[in-house]
């Protein structure tokens, strides 16, 4: 009783309970306390070191003092400062409210920071290897940013992702000087990190599609995109020059009628003139239907956990965390891809496939973007 650890002080160590359990109804009423279960339910199991997060630092005296009185294989408890990370919550009780009161769909969302979420979203396991080892073990408190964690997937994905082109945003190009019945094949790189990695053919045609944000009718200075009387490159194709704008009775614009220059067939002019902006694209004969789910910070505020106590975690939801896109377009190769698989999709980032895939109409959750914030934070 005179111990400086409370935890020591005559420490309870059954309780009893008349009531009717879930899972044994009313055939045991005696339960053992935490303190006295943990250390031999370790030894029973023979753990070796039981790691702990720091709220049970003051407990391990008890801990070490009942294997000791009872005389049985001793563990080592060992504690250390739980993981957190900024924009989402790590405790388990909050992670099954998000999960039980529907802000989620289900442990394998793929906004959740569980093994099963981000195997989902596309997180590798080196990935999250690399991004442990880098963050280390420690017994202080903090937070570690969520850019962090996405700058070791893009570390991992830039390496191993085979380069594919999506248009998530489709904008119809008719290409005026090219033959409507001819379909060419370009030739595309699968990944510029890998040598081994090969290449692709590509379809091309008179009809394409680009994104509709690489297109303005009245652009901004520094807007180097496509834009009326400009040229562009296409992506292992032609130079491409924007010649009319064509618009519904609403105005909104619905296709551009283009030409092409047949001697930059590859991406490079015979006579070495440059253009500003590379554009991937793919031919409308030959896309593939596909559903693109963008995902975002489940929540608006870094440490949602430590908020203010007038204000509940699930008050900093983020109402747009997830955005669906469901006329999108990818290369026909992507027709019937596995799912698991990751890939680049060029210019815009990497995405995974879902199970919620079909044949011939898969979907796909962006892993990340190819903006890497942390590694500037780095530098800065």
């Amino acid at each position: 009783m005179k111990s400086g650890n409370i935890n020591m002080r005559d420490p309870v160590m059954y309780r009893i309970i008349h009531a009717p359990h879930t899972r044994t109804g009313n055939k045991w009423h005696i339960y053992p306390m935490y303190d006295y279960a943990h250390g031999q339910s370790d030894s029973i199991e023979r753990i070796t070191h039981s790691l702990c997060s720091m709220e049970y630092e003051d407990h391990r005296p008890l801990y070490d003092w009942f294997l000791d009185a009872l005389g049985i294989y001793h563990p080592r408890q060992i504690e250390f400062a739980r993981l957190n990370l900024t924009y989402t919550v790590m405790s388990k009780r909050r992670l099954r409210r998000l999960v039980e009161e529907g802000y989620v769909n289900g442990w394998d969302d793929p906004r959740m920071p569980t093994l099963r979420g981000l195997r989902r979203r596309g997180y590798t396991p080196e990935a999250i290897r690399a991004f442990n080892e880098a963050v280390g073990v420690g017994k202080r408190y903090n937070v570690v940013e969520i850019e962090m964690l996405e700058h070791f997937l893009r570390q991992d994905l830039n390496k191993r992702a085979p380069r594919v082109m999506a248009v998530l945003n489709p904008l119809r190009v008719v290409i005026d000087n090219y033959p409507d019945d001819l379909v060419e094949e370009m030739d595309a790189v699968n990944n510029p990190e890998d040598p081994d990695a090969g290449t692709r053919k590509v379809p091309f045609s008179k009809v394409i599609y680009i994104e509709r944000d690489d297109f303005m009718e009245d652009p901004p200075k520094k807007f180097y995109r496509l834009a009326p009387g400009r040229e562009v490159r296409l992506r292992y194709a032609y130079f491409l020059t924007c010649n009319e704008v064509v618009k519904d009775e609403n105005g909104e614009i619905i296709e551009l009628r283009c030409t092409i220059d047949p001697a930059t067939r590859g991406g490079d002019a015979p006579d070495g003139r440059k253009v500003k902006s590379t554009l991937h694209w793919v031919s409308a004969q030959h896309a593939v239907a596909a559903e693109v789910r963008l995902y975002d910070r489940l929540f608006t505020v870094p440490d949602p956990g430590t908020a203010d106590n007038e204000q509940d975690f699930t008050d900093f939801i983020n109402p747009n965390s997830v955005q669906v896109l469901t006329s999108c377009f990818v290369e026909p190769g992507l027709a019937d891809a596995t799912v698991g698989s990751i890939y680049q999709f060029e210019r815009l980032g990497y995405f995974c496939v879902d199970p919620d895939s079909q044949p011939g109409r898969p979907v796909f959750n962006r892993a990340v973007g190819l903006r890497d914030d942390w590694a500037r934070m780095q530098k800065s």
